[in-house]
Order: C-alpha cells, then structure tokens, then sequence
C-alpha cells in the first residue's frame, strides 16, 4: 500500500442519485472506485445529512460532489466543508467528473476538484440527432 493521501469523495443527492451514479462508476472503474460514498438526502433534514457528511469525511482531504449547489443537499454540504480547509464541494456532478477523481485522487484537493469541475463542464455538449 501507498503512503500517498488520496483525496475522499461523497456523492451526496437527492433519492437514489447518489447511489445510481456509485454503480455506473463502479461498472467502468471496478475496485479502483472505493474512495467514492454515496448519501442520499432521503429522509434526513440538513443538520442530519451535515452530520453525516462530517462523519463519512472524517479529517480526510475530501471533495464533496452535490447534484444541485442549493438545496438541502448543496446547503449541508457548504456548512460540513466550514472552518476547514480539507473539504471542497464541487456541484452538478456528472459521470465524467467522477471518472476523473477516481483516476486522479492522489493530486493535491485543490488541484483534483479544479480538475474534476473543469472535466464535468467540458463533457457537456448539445448534438443533433444527424451526428
């Protein structure tokens, strides 16, 4: 094993997001996606899923990926990354981007959630039906 710190990511959303985007990862990336937890908002009120958030996250360096910036999901993820400087959220989680931290999560936390938003962006395109 590496002495390398790699870099947590929590998928947290609404329903069954979180979870539905973690299988898709895992049937590309296989065992290298085990850095990725997925939360869901479900039953939880912002405060519950702010505690949840702090406890996955621990005092590792760790990217928050929320599915909407505001929102229950957004708000608990901005108030868990508070007063550190180990937590990053990154919103509007998409595929790609998750593909990125998986295959990336040993670059430093800043450097890693530039990256990923950067990637999640550029995979979004408009095409006609004709391509």
């Amino acid at each position: 094993m590496s002495n390398i710190l790699t870099v947590r990511g929590i998928v947290v959303g609404h329903g069954n997001i979180p979870e539905g985007l973690l299988d898709a990862v895992r049937r590309i990336a296989g065992d290298q996606s085990e850095g990725l937890t997925a939360i869901s908002n479900s039953g939880l009120s912002v405060e519950d899923l702010k505690i949840k958030l702090d406890a996955v996250s621990g005092s590792d360096p760790t990217i928050m990926f929320t599915d909407l910036l505001v929102g229950s999901c957004g708000i608990a993820a901005a108030y868990s990354c508070r007063n550190t400087t180990e937590r990053i959220v990154v919103s509007g989680v998409n595929l790609p981007m998750l593909l990125e931290f998986i295959f990336h999560r040993d670059l430093p936390l800043n450097e890693l959630a530039e990256r990923v938003a950067d990637t999640g962006r550029e995979a979004i395109r408009c095409s006609s039906a004709d391509i």
